[in-house]
């Protein structure tokens, strides 16, 4: 009996997790998830299993700093996965510089590598160019990057 309810408790972290999830990948605002998810779950519920949704919607936490928060964990999660792999492997680099808004240089590093027979093209990482956009200044960047994470140049 303690175990189900507990387990029934706690449903609405793995929900959060995953609703978090799809908002990362949709590029919405995050407080989308308080303002039209949560409503249309509970609309849904009510519509189709006749009962009130309050309690369930309650156990989902969707607040913009939570949904902010998770999506930055499980980013974080995914760089540690692909740094670790890459220590592992080989792989081969492509660069390219953009601009923000405010003449800023970007760097940013793309990986390519093979993983389960498969040909992966991930985005590695994107940092700021403080100095300037000369190819030793990019190079220093990629190299701290490398040697902060322990990925063999």
């Amino acid at each position: 009996m303690f175990a189900s309810t507990s387990q029934r408790n706690d449903d609405g972290l793995p929900a959060s997790y995953n609703i978090s999830l799809l908002i990362g990948k949709s590029g919405k605002p995050h407080t989308i998830g308080e303002k039209l998810i949560l409503p249309a779950v509970e609309k849904v519920l009510k519509t189709v299993l006749h009962k009130p949704a309050s309690d369930i919607i309650k156990r989902i936490p969707l607040s913009n700093n939570t949904v902010e928060r998770r999506i930055d964990e499980m980013s974080s999660d995914i760089e540690s996965f692909l740094c670790n792999y890459l220590q592992t492997t080989h792989f081969s680099i492509q660069l390219d510089e953009s601009t923000l808004p405010d003449n800023a240089a970007l760097l940013l590093a793309y990986v390519r590598f093979i993983m389960n027979q498969e040909i992966y093209e991930e985005l590695l990482f994107a940092r700021t160019l403080i100095t300037d956009i000369k190819g030793e200044s990019i190079f220093h960047v990629l190299k701290d990057y490398f040697i902060e994470k322990a990925i063999p140049l």
